[in-house]
C-alpha cells in the first residue's frame, strides 16, 4: 500500500521532451510522488546524453521506479507518436494490456518572426504546428486505446502565457499554444470518462530554450517580468532583467499537482504557471 504522499504509485507516465528544463523538472517531481513507470521521449540525438543522465539519477534517486524507459521520438511528423506508444507496448509490457495514467504533452519548439519578416511562414508555420499542435493531437489520438476507464488518467498539455498575451513576433508560437489550449477544452470533454485535462501555461523560465532567444526579445519581455507579482525578488540580476524567470521546478510543481487524486475536480482549464504575468497585464 502506497504512503499518503506516493500519490502516483503503480502508475505509468508519459512525458515528452523529457531531456532538459521544465520536462526533467516534471520527471523528478511526479517519480517523487511514487510514480512505478515512467517514459521519458526525447527527439535530437543531442539530447541522449541528457536523458542518460536524467535517467541514472532518477533510479538512484527513486528506487520505487520499477521501469525508466527512453523513447527517441520526433513528434512533428507522423509517425512520431504513433512510434512513442508502440514502443512503450514493447518496453513495459506483455501482450496488449498497457495502461498510461499520466501524459505530459511537454516537447515543443519555439519562434519569433514579426509580420515584416514574413511572419515566419516559410520558415517555422509548419515546424511549430507540427511539433506543438499536431504532435500532442496524434499523441492523445494514439493513447486512447490505452487511457484508464475510470476517469482516474491525467493529461496535462504545457501550453505558455503567449497564448493570452498577444507578444510581438509570435503570431505563429502563440498560435500553437493557444491551439493547444482550446484542444485541451475538447479533449476535457472527450475524454470526460476517462481523464482530466488541464493546460499550465508558463511565462519566461529560466532553460536554455528561453536563454537561446535574442537580446531584443528578452528586453521586449522586461517590462511585462516587472508586471508580474511573484517574479519581484530583490537581486541585482532582478533589476537588471526586471524580474526573475521562473524556475523549472516551479512549472513542475503545478504540473505535478494536477497529476495527483486532489485535482481530480479540475479539468478544461489553462492553469496559472506565470507567477501572476497574466493578470498583470489585465
Amino acid at each position: 500500500m502506497s504512503s499518503p504522499a506516493l500519490t502516483l504509485f503503480g502508475k505509468t507516465a508519459i512525458i515528452t521532451g523529457a531531456s532538459r528544463g521544465i520536462g526533467s523538472a516534471i520527471a523528478h517531481n511526479l517519480a517523487s510522488k511514487g510514480l512505478t513507470n515512467l517514459v521519458l521521449v526525447y527527439t535530437s540525438a543531442s539530447s541522449l546524453p541528457l536523458i542518460e543522465d536524467l535517467s541514472r539519477d532518477l533510479r538512484s534517486e527513486f528506487p520505487g521506479l520499477h521501469h525508466v524507459e527512453l523513447i527517441n521520438a520526433d513528434l512533428g511528423t507522423i509517425e512520431g507518436p504513433s512510434k512513442v506508444v508502440n514502443e512503450a507496448k514493447r518496453l513495459l509490457c506483455t501482450g496488449d494490456d498497457l495502461k498510461v495514467d499520466v501524459l505530459i504533452n511537454n516537447a515543443g519548439v519555439a519562434g519569433n518572426w514579426k509580420l515584416e519578416e514574413g511572419a515566419g511562414v516559410k520558415d517555422g508555420f509548419e515546424r511549430l504546428y507540427n511539433v506543438n499542435v499536431r504532435g500532442p493531437l496524434l499523441l492523445v489520438t494514439n493513447l486512447l486505446p490505452y487511457l484508464p476507464d475510470d476517469r482516474s488518467g491525467r493529461i496535462v498539455n504545457i501550453s505558455s502565457v503567449s497564448a493570452a498575451c498577444g507578444f510581438e513576433g509570435q503570431s505563429i508560437y502563440g498560435g500553437t499554444k493557444a491551439a493547444l489550449d482550446a484542444m485541451t477544452r475538447t479533449w476535457a470533454r472527450e475524454l470526460k470518462h476517462r481523464a482530466t485535462v488541464n493546460s499550465v501555461n508558463p511565462g519566461p523560465v529560466g532553460t536554455d530554450m528561453y536563454e537561446s532567444v535574442t537580446p531584443e526579445f528578452q528586453q521586449l519581455m522586461k517590462p511585462f517580468l516587472m508586471n508580474t507579482p511573484a517574479a519581484q525578488v530583490d537581486t541585482e540580476e532582478c533589476r537588471e532583467k526586471g524580474g526573475r524567470r521562473a524556475k523549472p521546478e516551479e512549472i513542475a510543481g503545478i504540473v505535478g499537482m494536477l497529476c495527483t487524486p486532489d485535482a481530480g475536480w479540475c479539468t478544461g482549464s489553462v492553469v496559472c504557471a506565470n507567477g501572476g504575468m497574466i493578470f498583470g497585464l489585465s
